[in-house]
């Protein structure tokens, strides 16, 4: 089964045509998608994308570009939309020093806010992170050194030494379309030394459409040529990383019933 772990179906993008983007995607052999919250004033738009579909999960939580909307958002506040059904992670939270779309210390105090609620619900904590590689590595240290929880780098894109230190707190690692770009050599050296049972893939789109697609809005039918470049940067059949990635999926998002 393909997977999908990171899909933003609610997005603008995808006004005119979703069930047709959708329906693309079963058609393509993605067997499940998580569409991702990007701020807590989505969640319902997001929550109810999910419960109207059977192969369709969703997250809670506040992007760090959105995270100026809440500056004091409170981990009680995630954890009670969590007890919701069909929600199986935190996020997509994090921190980014790229755009600096949010104060900076506002963007420290959601993050943290997220980790406790990840924490407390025990659903993956969904991570984004841009530029802020150091302040990244130790709020999450410092969290797990209060109290383990489950960390997903989304989208990973960032140096070793952070995916070091984050696969040292057991973290997962998802794989995005960036990996087929042709100057993205040092993020598929990276992708090589990833921990082989903790690899997902995902889509992010609209954004970051996979070559030979890129340019155009990005969907979930286009994952298949994620998976194949990973397949070839690990040297892994199209089979095994296909096997690989759902088995790393289904034990991260633990919530969702295995088929």
């Amino acid at each position: 089964m393909l997977i999908d772990s990171h899909v933003n179906l609610h997005a603008p993008q995808f006004a005119e045509d979703q069930a047709e983007v959708i329906a693309r995607a079963r058609a393509a052999g993605i067997g499940l998608m998580v569409t991702i919250c990007d701020r807590v004033s989505s969640f319902e738009a997001v929550h109810a994308l999910a419960m109207a579909h059977a192969d369709i999960w969703c997250t809670v939580g506040t992007h760090p570009h959105e995270a100026k909307e809440n500056p004091h958002l409170d981990a009680k506040t995630l954890i009670d939309l969590a007890a919701r059904p069909k929600v199986v992670g935190i996020g997509e939270a994090g921190l980014d020093y790229h755009y600096d779309l949010s104060p900076r210390e506002v963007q420290r105090a959601v993050l943290a806010a997220q980790i406790t609620a990840a924490r407390a619900t025990g659903l993956p904590l969904v991570l984004h992170t841009r530029e802020a590689d150091e302040d990244t590595a130790r709020m999450l240290e410092d969290a797990h050194a209060e109290g383990p929880f489950r960390i997903l780098m989304h989208c990973y894109t960032s140096g070793p030494e952070l995916a070091r230190r984050a696969a040292a707190l057991g973290a997962w690692f998802s794989v995005s379309g960036i990996a087929t770009f042709k100057g993205a050599e040092e993020v598929r050296a990276v992708i090589r030394d990833m921990p082989a049972d903790r690899i997902i893939v995902e889509t992010d789109c609209p954004y970051l459409a996979p070559v030979p697609l890129r340019g155009r809005r990005n969907e979930p039918a286009f994952l298949p040529h994620i998976l194949a470049r990973l397949a070839e940067i690990r040297g892994w059949s199209l089979a095994e990383a296909e096997a690989r990635t759902e088995d790393a999926f289904l034990s991260l998002f633990s919530t969702i019933p295995r088929p």
